[in-house]
């Protein structure tokens, strides 16, 4: 896939369904990647101190890129854009390329949100026409869908907090699953300890810092579980329900009626109307497509519909395609408003 004609003939698809071509800056400021997704993020990426002192880095992602130029070129309404170019980032495979060649579309501003979701789609499936491939599956979910479940869940509002924001993070997320299934967290002597340390150190300096946070960071956040508890009985349950979530996968046009049947058998006020997903049909071409609760857990900053498609070529599955919707992600890096935008890329380093 790294032909350079198959490059064009994408891009060439991409600009007949009416986007816009655009050069996407290859350095951005490091403080807009650390930001966003936190300072564990700085190991996989590239940066540099420029004359000024101000840190700097290679693009480790176009989207974030392109998000950027939106909100720095003070942009307003719908834009439809596409671009080409590599992203930078490391990894910790050593068989892994640093070097990440794609092809990226988006729709930015605009708030039809369930039509411009299939243009995205159908785009994607346009272009993957110029793939010569023998089959291969469109897999779709949706975290909002998950991010509506918790909501509904009996736990206190920081643990809805806490899984919602680290549902991306797969083995921090299943962590946070057993602490809530082994209550470990809420151990009655444990928390009887801490209310004896909770008062020590409201005596104690509360700007001094003590694992990275101050001294009041920490004690609102204890006060808070005081007067929030976790009741031990409750934690199990909603783990299991949790997990049982998790394991949904169906054929696209079953996905709404196994997602009520879920939501009735552990009465959960929620209902998804099969019209709630941008595709209906179980096969297009030489896709199956299926519907998966656990998956949109590559990437922070999706908020709605997500999507991948994964081929056989050449005996080989790869993962050629991937998209959804990052509602948040313009505000999250500085807009003072949130502007919907949806998109997705074709990977053509396979």
């Amino acid at each position: 896939m790294k032909s350079k004609n198959l490059s064009n003939k994408i891009l060439r698809s991409v600009q007949s369904k009416g986007f816009k071509y655009i050069e996407l800056p290859s350095v951005i400021e490091t403080n807009h990647i650390v930001q966003r997704s936190g300072e564990s993020f700085r190991k996989f990426i590239f940066s540099f101190t420029d004359q000024t002192g101000n840190e700097l880095c290679l693009r480790p992602d176009l989207t974030i890129a392109s998000c950027l130029r939106y909100l720095e070129n003070n942009l307003k309404g719908k834009e439809k854009i596409f671009y080409s170019g590599q992203a930078y980032r490391k990894s910790q495979n050593k068989k892994d390329s640093i070097i990440r060649n794609q092809v990226g579309f988006e729709i930015i501003g605009s708030k039809d949100e369930k039509n411009d979701d299939k243009e995205i789609i159908n785009t994607s499936l346009k272009s993957l026409k110029n793939l010569k491939y023998s089959t291969g599956t469109l897999t779709i979910g949706n975290v909002e869908i998950f991010n509506l479940l918790i909501s509904k869940l009996d736990i206190p509002k920081r643990w809805k907090l806490r899984l919602t924001r680290h549902f991306w993070r797969e083995d921090y997320f299943s962590d946070l699953l057993k602490r809530l299934e082994t209550n470990s967290d809420v151990d009655p002597t444990i928390v009887e300890v801490d209310k004896k340390r909770y008062l020590k150190m409201l005596k104690d300096n509360q700007s001094s810092i003590v694992a990275g946070r101050t001294l009041k960071e920490i004690l609102e956040r204890f006060d808070k579980k005081i007067k929030d508890p976790r009741r031990t009985s409750k934690g199990s349950n909603t783990s299991k329900i949790i997990k049982e979530f998790l394991k949904i996968k169906c054929p696209i046009n079953k996905a709404a009626k196994e997602l009520n049947k879920f939501f009735k058998k552990h009465k959960i006020n929620l209902f998804v109307d099969q019209k709630y997903f941008p595709v209906s049909k179980n096969k297009i071409s030489k896709l199956n497509v299926v519907f998966s609760s656990a998956f949109g857990r590559q990437l922070e900053y999706y908020t709605g519909i997500v999507f991948k498609i994964d081929i056989k070529l050449k005996s080989k599955i790869i993962n050629c395609c991937n998209g959804g919707r990052y509602d948040k992600l313009i505000s999250d890096l500085g807009s003072k408003k949130q502007t919907p935008a949806v998109g997705a890329a074709f990977n053509l380093n396979q």
